[in-house]
């Protein structure tokens, strides 16, 4: 299954969910990353986090969502947008009707402060892989309808445990 992760600017959270899902997912699904406005460059907080939690950081871009649309595009199964921006935008028309679902996380790219925007992509990171973890615990065999709510159901889970952890 193919998944394509949505953000504004996709230079954080979407670059982060990306390579989690990718090597989590070790093969079962391949994820992409793009942004409705994309800033063009990966932001070097993302990268300092993928690499000190020993991700690989090759060949990650910042991308518009564009390339994930028309006939030359991947058939997408799932898309995940994953700031509220991104949610209420207009998309264009994917390739295989994907379902859609929406894991809203904070901005770590926000802060000025280096240790707060450090702590912000530590807590970002978090989040992401424990909705990509409870993800990959759901069944291959979900239809449609049923992938969208258990979807939406690991990411109130998460939701929950993000809270109690604050």
């Amino acid at each position: 299954m193919n998944v394509l992760f949505l953000c504004t600017g996709n230079s954080a959270r979407s670059i982060l969910a990306e390579v989690l899902l990718n090597e989590l997912g070790e093969g079962r699904y391949t994820a992409y990353s793009a942004g409705s406005y994309p800033t063009g460059q990966v932001n070097p907080g993302a990268l300092q986090k993928l690499v000190a939690a020993g991700h690989s950081v090759d060949g990650l871009a910042s991308k518009s969502w564009d390339q994930f649309s028309g006939d030359a595009a991947p058939r997408i199964d799932i898309v995940i947008t994953v700031c509220d921006s991104a949610a209420a935008e207009s998309c264009p028309v994917w390739n295989g009707a994907p379902i859609t679902v929406h894991w809203g996380i904070p901005d770590p790219a926000y802060y000025d402060d280096h240790e707060a925007r450090q702590a912000a992509f530590d807590i970002a990171y978090a989040r992401l892989r424990r909705r990509i973890e409870g993800m990959l615990a759901l069944s291959p065999e979900l239809a449609a309808n049923d992938l969208r709510s258990a979807l939406t159901k690991v990411h109130e889970r998460a939701r929950e445990a993000d809270l109690a952890r604050a």
